[in-house]
């Protein structure tokens, strides 16, 4: 079901694939296919490519130019991703927010930041390299420029969307 409660077309519901729980905003279906699975020997391979790559319990980080994805070993020695390519904030991962009028990074705790267009380019950067040393495709979309988790355009009063902000699950800061 979409937000009015329709069932979509195909007959199926919508699969919404968030990093962080939030509240309800608009998430952008995702460029990378998640449920690829990566062997091991190829995962293994990317700190040769010049990635920094750390592995804890299953887990593995991947990281460069200040960004970074995350990928979980499954059952049959491969990798599945499970946080798509973001922007690092302070070593945490981020959400990429597309405001319409500025892109923002959304942290879990709900504060935001503005994105500066070297962290675009960087995390860019790191999706492109990515994507080529995982063997993965870039389509003509993608190659335009970075593509946002969360995107909230709409600012009719009433709608959904009409306070960014709350949307998205920031949280107001009093006191500046």
């Amino acid at each position: 079901m979409d937000r009015t409660g329709a069932r979509p077309k195909s007959g199926r519901p919508k699969r919404l694939l968030p990093l962080h729980p939030i509240t309800a905003p608009v998430f952008l279906n995702s460029m990378w296919n998640v449920n690829d699975h990566f062997p091991a020997k190829l995962m293994d391979a990317l700190s040769a490519k010049g990635f920094t790559v750390s592995s804890t319990g299953g887990v593995m980080r991947v990281e460069k130019y200040g960004s970074g994805a995350e990928f979980r070993r499954t059952s049959n020695d491969h990798y599945t991703m499970t946080i798509l390519p973001t922007i690092l904030l302070n070593g945490q991962f981020v959400r990429l927010w597309d405001a319409g009028y500025q892109k923002f990074l959304l942290t879990d705790d709900g504060r935001k930041f503005p994105a500066r267009a070297e962290q675009l380019v960087n995390m860019r950067r790191f999706n492109e390299e990515l994507r080529t040393a995982l063997g993965i495709p870039t389509y003509y979309n993608e190659a335009l420029g970075s593509t946002s988790l969360v995107s909230v355009y709409d600012r009719v009063k009433g709608r959904a969307g009409d306070v960014p902000d709350k949307t998205v699950g920031v949280k107001t800061v009093s006191g500046h």
